[in-house]
């Protein structure tokens, strides 16, 4: 495939400029390819939710053969433009166009009978089911009027096998990890032989070695000539696998460009409009000295629990950030949830402020002034029915009691408050707390426990699947916290976040601390052959 001149972009904003993020503007090219017909056409798609322009008149396109990449901060679009092209979404304006043809997707049915499948971050599959019966759901084979059992499985492992994948199809799917799964997903999307493959944050859970198997199923069809449409969150990952990259930002078409073209720094640059120079910003922020020679506002001494947790040990101090780093699995959580009474610890003390305590539920932890966000937002956090503002004021009317409401006029004050210092967009608060994306829904969800001033605030991977500048915003204010004297336990499973914000780190293997670190003391490398010898013969 040839190449445009390095930083080109192929497709740009309407009117024929394609913003470079910099506030200047490049002539738009047409591809090299021109032979090669796109397999989607999108062209100048609106979409308007009260009070919220989504899509701006964006163009998007999708060829066979390749592996395209939608990139673009939490709130810039990625997802509504997805949900045009798979009809969960009208459009107010514009037009798509499948293999040539002009399409009007009333629903999901009408995309996929267009060639269009989606596997999404969480697998939409039937766990109760067999894996044969996932691939081959809603195109069984019949004989006499029934369900042919043997020849669907046939069918089932053939369709596998053409992915690399050998399992038994008899096998219940729940049996299975996550990335079975998801490959099992795929598989019967290509049972209705898509055209177009979407693929929304297929990684999030995934080990590296999960990644690679996926990656390879990724390549394979793409040699096959299934288009796919590939959305992550990991810079990493979407250079290592994509042929073109399409940047969206406030729900405008920035460009489209070949990804051997574009640079790190460029792509972060036009996702967010400005040079992320943040991050240099928040590490000064966190070089502060702890003094450590008082009480801390939180002690816990060989608190753990049988099977789930040996019994560790952990201090915060005040205005501290203490970063909890390991592997998934190895304990990162099942100690904050027992630190905050979440669950039930069968072992060890903990003190606030010098004083016992007995964590016996959230509440108790609330009453001392201790709150956690935890890592599954969705079940555990935002309520996606409830407004932006309910959510928010929701900790606060329950540490104050459902008998004392809080007046409408403080109500008011404190979310106006929050949406402008966290920058929730949009800064709606009647909004659906469930139309945000992911990234506004955690800062939501952070703006929802500090309202109530607390002491101590425990994240769990706060920054998970949402973009570099929602990043930066969080970790920012992370940072602001601190400084102003909030402590904080922060866990994340991107390493280097922990040694920016971080003034000790604990360390997690195997569901048992092993060591606590400082960030002065080692780097990133050296954190990470900390976790991988368990702490034997690394540098503390």
């Amino acid at each position: 495939m040839s190449q445009h001149p390095a930083g080109e972009p192929i497709h740009g904003l309407p009117g024929g400029r394609a913003d470079t993020g910099a506030g200047k503007a490049l002539t738009t090219t047409m591809p090299a390819d021109p032979e090669v017909p796109p397999i989607v056409q999108m062209t100048g798609i609106t979409i308007r939710f009260p009070g919220v322009l989504a899509l701006d008149g964006v163009d998007f396109r999708l060829r066979g053969g390749q592996i395209h990449s939608l990139m673009g901060e939490n709130g810039a679009g990625k997802s509504t433009l997805i949900k045009a092209l798979t009809g969960v979404y009208s459009i107010d304006g514009g037009s798509i166009e499948v293999a040539g043809e002009p399409r009007v997707f009333g629903g999901t049915a009408d995309a996929q009978s267009a060639g269009i499948s989606t596997v999404y971050q969480e697998v939409n599959l039937c766990a109760n089911l067999s894996v044969g019966e996932n691939v081959m759901l809603g195109h069984e084979p019949r004989s006499a009027g029934a369900i042919d059992w043997r020849a669907a499985h046939r069918e089932a492992a053939r369709h596998l096998e053409n992915l690399g994948l050998h399992v038994d199809t008899r096998s219940m799917l729940s049996s299975h990890s996550i990335a079975i799964q998801q490959l099992v997903a795929i598989s019967r999307a290509m049972v209705s032989d898509a055209k177009v493959l979407i693929l929304d944050e297929p990684t999030s859970s995934l080990d590296r070695g999960e990644v690679e198997q996926l990656f390879r199923v990724m390549r394979d069809l793409r040699d096959r000539g299934v288009a796919i449409l590939f959305v992550s969150h990991f810079l990493d990952q979407v250079y290592e696998v994509s042929d073109r990259i399409t940047i969206l930002r406030n729900g405008r078409l920035i460009g489209e460009y070949a990804a051997a073209d574009l640079s790190r720094e460029a792509l972060v640059t036009k996702m967010i409009g400005r040079e992320l120079v943040e991050l240099a910003a928040i590490s000064s922020m966190t070089e502060r000295v702890i003094d450590r020679t008082g009480t801390p506002v939180l002690r816990a001494s060989g608190v753990g629990r049988r099977g789930v947790l040996e019994p560790a040990d952990i201090d915060v101090y005040e205005g501290e950030v203490v970063g909890i780093a390991g592997l998934l699995g190895s304990g990162r959580t099942e100690l904050v949830r027992l630190l905050y009474g979440a669950d039930r610890a069968d072992s060890g003390s903990i003190e606030v402020h010098g004083r016992p305590v007995k964590m016996t539920s959230p509440r108790a932890a609330i009453d001392k002034r201790m709150v956690f966000s935890s890592e599954d937002r969705r079940a555990e956090g935002v309520i996606g029915d409830l407004t932006v503002a309910q959510n928010i004021v929701l900790g606060i009317q329950a540490r104050r009691g459902w008998v004392r409401r809080i007046r409408r006029s403080e109500q008011d004050a404190v979310v106006a408050e929050y949406i402008k210092a966290l920058d929730v967009r949009p800064a709606d608060p009647n909004l659906p707390a469930a139309n945000l994306s992911g990234g506004n829904q955690q800062k939501v969800l952070l703006a929802r426990w500090l309202a109530t001033a607390p002491q101590l605030i425990v994240l769990d991977e706060p920054t998970r699947g949402i973009d570099v500048g929602a990043k930066a915003d969080i970790q920012r204010k992370v940072a602001e916290l601190s400084e102003q004297g909030l402590s904080v336990i922060f866990i994340s499973s991107e390493l280097e976040e922990v040694l920016r914000l971080a003034q000790r780190v604990i360390v997690m293997r195997d569901r048992r601390m092993i060591g606590e670190l400082s960030p002065d003391d080692v780097d990133l490398d050296g954190l990470i052959d900390y976790i991988a010898n368990a702490g034997e013969g690394s540098a503390a």
